[in-house]
């Protein structure tokens, strides 16, 4: 589809109301200027979810989930960008409009392609009900006739008729839509075509507006392929769906759980037998694409495969796709059925209760799983078997960057496997002597569109220095020290004093300098008005790093009439930044609240003056160090000199 333009996606946030939408889905309670609830994602006996009216904003202060309205309805309802802009847009009677650009072939093609899939569709469900053979098969699998219809399967008739379809398509030996949706295959050397699915039942599949995207068809007796699915098309991507996903999206809500399989049938008969949150991926392994749609979905997922080394390879594939989409407060569990069983046989001899108790019981956590599985290729007794477990691990920790309460308690449990402590093992990893790391300097790196900050300086939600206008946050109201209580109760600290004799008050460890260039990016994201009211210091900075990512959003804001947090955070949706400036505003809210625009906007010049100075002092070092190398290995220029004696003098 066109792109939607930007300009309307501000309107839409400024016309609807986050209440409104929110209360579509959940009950809300006031409480103060803000409304609460149970968060939606994830599981919670108390309410910590919050919908502020007045910043258009939703914060969960339990599992950090955090955005707007757009965001909200992305998040619950698993839509894309463009189908959640135009569900919210339908809500408020406004139209999608779209740029003027021409829409790529397969954007052409796509309204007809759904069109023949719909016809194709409710000609192999008439069929199933004159097919004795096809009626019979699903019988013996234990297939109901609700399930049946609920699932929509259906038959594609075969035999001597190659072309079963010409019955439901008049135009069939010309309509190029049915090649393009994968129906049907044209012979080049013959210039003749046949249907791609013949005497096979029909597994429809949807996508998440319940479209028909794709078919698989499995074969009734003996014969290969026992499974075929569609083609990729235009509007069928194997890697993105999900088998069964809109059938199972209440479901998943209601339980916070999904559980992924690996064919049609198990889906078809978990559902029959309660457990209604199976899903199928579709004859491939699940794709880092998979994994997003299903966190955004539940908290918990579980893989369940079968015993052999098929299952065993697709589990550890699934593993590895999901490393880097992993996040804390998310549970990935792997289940492991019998030898002898599928999920569709086990649930049928033993019921759903026995299957979810498997579940309980059997599934292993993500971390059991890795461990295990990494542990079993070595030799723990002996010392070569745990310095060659630790590299091993090593790839698969450095993956975890979206879930570090994980990887540290991982990384816990790998130094003890190992049987070193945490900074042996640190060292052996990075190389780096613990001296050297105590010594290091926190730094912001750049890495696909996410930043991670140096654990030993990173605060993001840490109170003001004293700067323009602001108070330590020890300070009192008149800006003295407002007094220390040791816990014993057995004396105070006043005004220098401890009982009779002065005494200093006990020292507090020393707090991570702020960040300009951090302090900059949060009152942006929060405060976007602020940045017109100072000078442009950023259009003399680099363009790469995180001084490159500030120096975006700052020009982005001058350029914008009085543009909102919210709709700053929507212009970057699905950009490598995105990530990080949604990061910056789920951390720095709040934050700002108390105090004034004129302070505020003296803490954003300040700030930003900093950040320059910062810039333009790593400028003079890199050259200070460039011409002493440069007089070191061949001598300096008269002006070189020059230039090198002012750079010495300069402050």
């Amino acid at each position: 589809m066109a792109r939607i333009p930007e300009d309307f996606i501000q309107d839409l946030l400024n016309r609807v109301d986050i209440v409104d939408v929110v209360e579509r889905y959940l009950p809300l309670k006031k409480a103060g200027q803000n409304y609460m609830a149970c968060c939606p994602f994830h599981k919670e006996k108390s309410p910590s979810f919050t919908v502020s009216p007045t910043k258009q904003f939703y914060h969960c202060f339990g599992c950090g989930a955090h955005g707007s309205a757009l965001s909200f309805v992305m998040e619950h309802q698993a839509l894309s960008f463009p189908d959640a802009v135009r569900q919210l847009a339908e809500s408020v009677g406004m139209t999608v409009p779209s740029e003027d650009r021409p829409p790529s072939p397969a954007q052409q093609k796509a309204p007809g392609i759904f069109d023949v899939l719909k016809t194709a569709f409710d000609f192999y469900r008439a069929q199933l009900k004159t097919s004795p053979a096809a009626i019979e098969y699903f019988k013996k699998r234990g297939v109901a006739g609700k399930t049946a219809a609920r699932f929509g399967l259906g038959f594609a008739p075969g035999g001597e008729d190659w072309q079963p379809l010409k019955a439901a398509f008049p135009d069939y030996d010309w309509n190029a839509l049915l090649a393009e949706a994968g129906l049907v295959i044209d012979k080049e050397e013959t210039k003749r075509r046949y249907d791609r699915f013949r005497d096979r039942v029909m597994f429809p599949i949807m996508n998440q507006r319940s479209q028909i995207i794709g078919f698989g068809g499995r074969i009734m007796g003996q014969g290969e392929p026992k499974y075929l699915n569609s083609p990729e098309t235009p509007v069928f991507e194997k890697g993105r769906e999900l088998y069964g996903l809109p059938q199972a999206r209440a479901a998943i809500r209601d339980r916070g759980r999904v559980l992924v399989c690996e064919g049609y049938m198990d889906v078809v008969m978990l559902h029959q037998h309660g457990v209604e949150y199976a899903v199928a991926s579709l004859g491939t392994a699940c794709t880092p694409e998979h994994i997003r749609k299903l966190l955004k979905l539940a908290d918990e997922v579980v893989f369940g495969f079968d015993g052999d080394k098929a299952g065993r390879r697709a589990a550890w594939r699934a593993l590895e796709n999901s490393l880097p989409e992993v996040r804390d407060g998310k549970e990935l569990r792997f289940l492991f059925l019998p030898a002898e069983h599928d999920p569709d046989s086990y649930v049928q001899e033993f019921g759903q209760a026995r299957f979810e108790q498997l579940i309980t019981q059997e599934a292993l956590p993500l971390s059991q799983y890795l461990l295990k599985e990494l542990s079993a290729q070595v030799e723990l007794t002996m010392e070569e078997g745990r310095a060659k477990l630790l590299r091993l691990a090593q790839p698969y920790l450095e993956q975890l960057n979206l879930a570090p309460i994980l990887k540290l308690m991982l990384s816990k449990r790998l130094a003890e496997l190992c049987q070193l402590t945490m900074d042996e093992m640190s060292q052996v990893l990075s190389g780096v002597s613990s001296s050297r790391q105590a010594n290091e300097m926190p730094v912001a790196q750049y890495s696909g569109g996410v930043y991670a900050e140096a654990a030993s300086g990173y605060a993001p939600a840490a109170p003001f220095e004293r700067n323009r206008g602001w108070r330590s946050a020890r300070a009192g109201r008149d800006g003295r020290d407002s007094g220390w209580t040791p816990r014993s109760g057995k004396g105070q600290w006043r005004n220098g004093r401890f009982g009779d004799r002065e005494q200093r008050p006990p020292s507090l460890p020393p707090r991570p300098k702020q960040d300009p260039l951090l302090r900059v990016l949060q009152l942006a994201v929060q405060r976007p008005e602020l940045v017109a009211g100072s000078d442009a210091l950023e259009l003399a900075w680099g363009l790469e790093g995180q001084v490159g990512l500030v120096r975006e959003v700052l020009q982005y804001i001058r350029n914008q009439a009085d543009i909102s947090s919210t709709a700053l955070l929507e212009h970057w949706r699905g950009a490598p930044i995105y990530p990080r400036l949604q990061q910056v505003q789920r951390d720095s809210q709040g934050m700002f609240d108390k105090f004034a625009h004129d302070e505020l906007q003296a803490e954003f010049c300040d700030s930003l003056h900093n950040a320059a100075q910062t810039q333009r002092r790593g400028s003079t070092l890199d050259r200070k160090a460039e011409l002493e190398y440069r007089d070191a290995h061949g001598g300096l220029t008269d002006a070189e000199r020059a230039e090198y004696l002012a750079l010495l003098l300069k402050k």
